[in-house]
């Protein structure tokens, strides 16, 4: 019986760099939540892998995916739940979440997307002062059993190229009116 081999070997880069950085390279001086830092640190886009930003609402990657491409939706300030949201950030919000879904479908080609939301810590919110919509691409046949199996994710896309994919795949103006 022959010993299969999954390659990702790009993340040898990511887990020296993380290492080196410790282990969350996001910005971490001033106030507000962690993805109020984020979108405020004045960094590129394509170094904090936002790859929309609204005006009311940005869509990032999930710097520790569950597969590649996974993104997350949320309002521009931190609001923990969904009835804390204003009118305009409820309409952008789901009109966004609608957006990645047709561009992680055009960029990676995925056959299925979870869409979902963990309100509060008790439903796993690790980050539940300010809430955030999970994008996840499926495909038919993925890896996921290497999490129950090993504690590892198979991850074949990097961030900056899952980023630059979804960005250019952004459905810009195709349901506005």
């Amino acid at each position: 019986m022959s010993l299969d081999h999954l390659w990702a070997t790009w993340r040898s880069q990511y887990v020296q760099e993380a290492t080196a950085s410790g282990t969350d390279t996001a910005p971490q001086a001033g106030s507000g939540s962690l993805f109020e830092r984020i979108l405020d640190s004045g960094e590129p886009d394509e170094v904090t892998h936002v790859v929309r930003r609204g005006p009311t609402c940005f869509v990032i990657l999930n710097r520790f995916p569950y597969t590649s491409g996974h993104l997350m939706v949320l309002p521009n300030r931190a609001v923990a739940d969904l009835d804390g949201l204003t009118g305009a950030e409820h309409d952008e919000l789901w009109a966004t979440v609608r957006d990645a879904v047709v561009a992680l479908r055009d960029a990676l080609g995925c056959d299925a997307v979870n869409v979902g939301l963990n309100l509060g810590r008790a439903a796993g919110g690790s980050q539940s002062d300010h809430l955030h919509v999970h994008c996840v691409p499926r495909w038919e046949g993925d890896a996921n059993f290497m999490t129950v199996a090993a504690g590892t994710r198979v991850l074949p896309v990097s961030l900056d190229e899952a980023w630059a994919r979804i960005r250019s795949a952004w459905p810009e103006g195709r349901f506005r009116t």
